[in-house]
């Protein structure tokens, strides 16, 4: 590896700047389907985990409470969404899609695997595996220094 000190650095904001022009692309593409990100993003992990808490959910997503609380309204208003009380603890509420969604999901799903295979155009099939491999080493390195940092501040 180079002697670069700014490496890491360069690294991160490259990172980053592939994660934002993809978010772009993608917003793009998903706009004749009257969806926004915000909908999208929750409809999609909604879709690999369904009947989240509201509290897993806005931490998956990164989001506030209450934003997450409006843009749950604003997706049952259109019936993509359905909360439900849980059956053990009344007070907490979980995220259900409707088949209304599915549908939504499987047209976005379809949209997006389009527009993957465009910006994967071009890179060499080796290249991408290390690349992904690097990627989830990065996420489970990123991962652990988390919990060690929630861990040391639950014992302080």
């Amino acid at each position: 590896m180079a002697a670069d000190l700014n490496w890491e650095l360069r690294l991160g904001f490259l990172v980053h700047d592939v994660s934002r022009l993809r978010r772009r692309v993608v917003d793009r593409v998903l706009k004749p389907l009257g969806v926004t990100r915000s909908q999208w993003w929750v409809l999609a992990f909604l879709s690999r985990a369904d009947g989240m808490s509201q509290v897993a959910l806005a931490d998956e997503l990164d989001l506030g409470k209450v934003a997450l609380g409006q843009l749950i309204d604003r997706l049952e208003k259109t019936g993509f969404v359905s909360r439900r009380p849980d059956e053990v603890d009344k007070r907490v509420k979980r995220v259900f899609l409707t088949k209304r969604s599915q549908a939504l999901i499987a047209r976005i799903r379809d949209s997006v695997s389009v527009t993957e295979k465009q910006i994967l155009e071009r890179i060499d099939e080796t290249d991408l595996k290390a690349t992904v491999s690097a990627l989830r080493a990065m996420k489970e390195n990123l991962l652990a220094m988390i919990e060690d940092e929630d861990a040391s501040s639950d014992a302080a």
